[in-house]
């Protein structure tokens, strides 16, 4: 229920990023160098960080933090007995799904400013952006057991996403100053790049068993 909560959440929350980047693009161009920073940024971080095989501490949660503190409203940590799927039980006070769901669309809203750019990179119309974007969040719930454990064992993939990533954000840059990058070639080297992550990732599980 939390998923189907977060689905809608996610479908509004990208509409309000789609509407106003593009937006900003048509009335405003130097909010591509922001994109563009945003993406390599990301790319950044995403090359540098260190891998831990340790499970993040769920308690430490900003969210989960503020609702156990009773501050912002009563909470409990039991679901409604009559109805598991209200936010609110039956004394007024927030149910773990509340929690839940607000983690789902901040979260949502962290990838969105990775992945909205960089759909702009490709195309300004707003639809096939927002289009693109909903079909990628439909396609990730359905998948996402599949995606979790490839993303699990394809120890590369995610270094190879950052490379994906800077790249758009530098194509984005090169478009700001006049220098435009073939879509094709652009979708080709992306391929390729994504396609060397999991054959790495392959050739280093065979050689590791």
């Amino acid at each position: 229920k939390a998923l189907v909560y977060g689905l809608y959440g996610a479908v509004l929350c990208r509409g309000i990023f789609v509407a106003a980047g593009a937006a900003a693009i048509e009335n405003f161009r130097p909010v591509l160098l922001v994109f563009a920073g945003i993406l390599l940024f990301a790319s950044f971080k995403l090359l540098t960080v260190e891998e831990t095989d340790e499970e993040e501490d769920v308690s430490k949660n900003l969210v989960v933090r503020l609702v156990n503190s009773q501050t912002l409203v009563p909470a409990t940590d039991a679901f409604d007995r009559d109805d598991p799927t209200k936010f609110f039980d039956a004394a007024g006070k927030a149910t773990p799904l509340l929690a839940a769901v607000v983690c789902l669309e901040l979260s949502d809203i962290v990838f969105a400013v990775d992945s909205v750019p960089a759909v702009f990179a490709v195309s300004h119309d707003p639809l096939v952006v927002y289009s693109s974007n909903i079909f990628a969040i439909v396609g990730l719930r359905a998948w996402y057991a599949l995606l979790a454990q490839a993303a699990t064992q394809l120890k590369y993939l995610d270094k190879a996403v950052a490379v994906v990533l800077g790249l758009v954000g530098a194509k984005i840059a090169a478009s700001f100053y006049g220098v435009e990058v073939d879509t094709g070639l652009s979708l080709a080297v992306v391929a390729a790049v994504l396609a060397t992550g999991v054959l790495a990732s392959l050739l280093d599980s065979s050689t590791t068993d």
